[in-house]
């Protein structure tokens, strides 16, 4: 059960980790997203990514959670990111 003060995110989110660490432990939430490590530099990096990507969907009219896996690919793509595939 989620602490009184503490943000409780259903549906559709964006979680982004960042594996390099300078000893901060940095987390942020928003309504769609939560966005947990790396040191500041990676972490303001994926913070201003899922901010476009939610900008963008706010401009089309859309949700998160009312988009194909390939209209994601196509915003992830359009704000810098880049999809990895498993070797």
């Amino acid at each position: 059960m989620p602490k009184p003060n503490q943000k409780v995110i259903r549906g559709n989110v964006i979680l982004g980790v960042g594996l390099d660490t300078d000893g901060h432990r940095r987390v942020t939430t928003g309504e769609n997203f939560a966005l947990v490590g790396g040191t500041r530099e990676t972490h303001e990096a994926m913070t201003e990514k899922v901010i476009k990507i939610n900008e963008r969907l706010k401009t089309a009219g859309k949700a998160l959670e009312n988009i194909s896996r390939r209209e994601f690919d196509d915003l992830a793509h359009a704000v810098g990111l880049k999809r990895v595939r498993p070797e």
